[in-house]
């Protein structure tokens, strides 16, 4: 399968070079350089600047490590155990503005959870590393043994890691096990109105 990675119109090279493998070398990471990842993310814009992001992490040959890697579900638990760490980023639903009392939603935590995602990827891809985001994961059991209160939604689990060997995946992942293309833009924007055909 061949995947074309050319943008179209002139970017920095790290959005194209950022892409997220399934086959991870069983390495550790220090949780300094994870940290580094997590900085950037801190730097993300935010509605009223309120932060919603929250990270839960295990590192590899951490006593944390089988709790977090128990809650993926079955398909992803089979690669993401070679991966260096996992996370769970929260978005939290409430917050207090500036000048105010009350708590408030501003109905966009899990896009500015988003965005720090996002700096959290571009930062590793910066620095060596790989990120796969996944929605398959068991938020309610993820809720109950990590203690996430009521206000905290979890949005995704990530896995970190060193690229590996795509030969221990199982054959069906091993097809795929390459940076993925793009809808052209012209499928992806419009000037003025709705004129999409999905």
């Amino acid at each position: 399968m061949t995947h074309s990675r050319t943008p179209e119109h002139d970017i920095h090279p790290l959005f194209v070079a950022r892409w997220s493998p399934r086959a991870f070398a069983e390495v550790e990471i220090p949780e300094g350089e994870l940290l580094r990842f997590f900085e950037a993310a801190r730097w993300a814009p935010s509605s009223y600047n309120s932060q919603p992001w929250r990270f839960l992490y295990a590192r590899r040959g951490t006593e944390h490590w089988p709790t977090f890697l128990d809650l993926l579900m079955e398909f992803n638990r089979v690669w993401a155990s070679r991966a260096a760490a996992l996370v769970i980023l929260l978005s939290k639903a409430h917050f207090i503005p500036p000048g105010k009392t009350e708590p408030i939603t501003t109905g966009s935590q899990s896009f500015d959870a988003g965005a720090a995602w996002a700096q959290f990827a571009l930062q590793a891809s910066l620095s060596g590393w790989h990120t796969h985001a996944m929605g398959g994961f068991d938020r309610h059991k993820a809720r109950a043994v990590l203690g996430i209160p009521e206000d905290y939604h979890p949005e995704t689990a990530i896995a970190v890691g060193k690229l590996g060997d795509p030969g221990l995946l199982p054959e069906p992942l091993r097809a795929r096990e390459a940076p993925s293309s793009r809808r052209p833009i012209a499928e992806l924007i419009a000037e003025g109105r709705f004129r999409f055909r999905d």
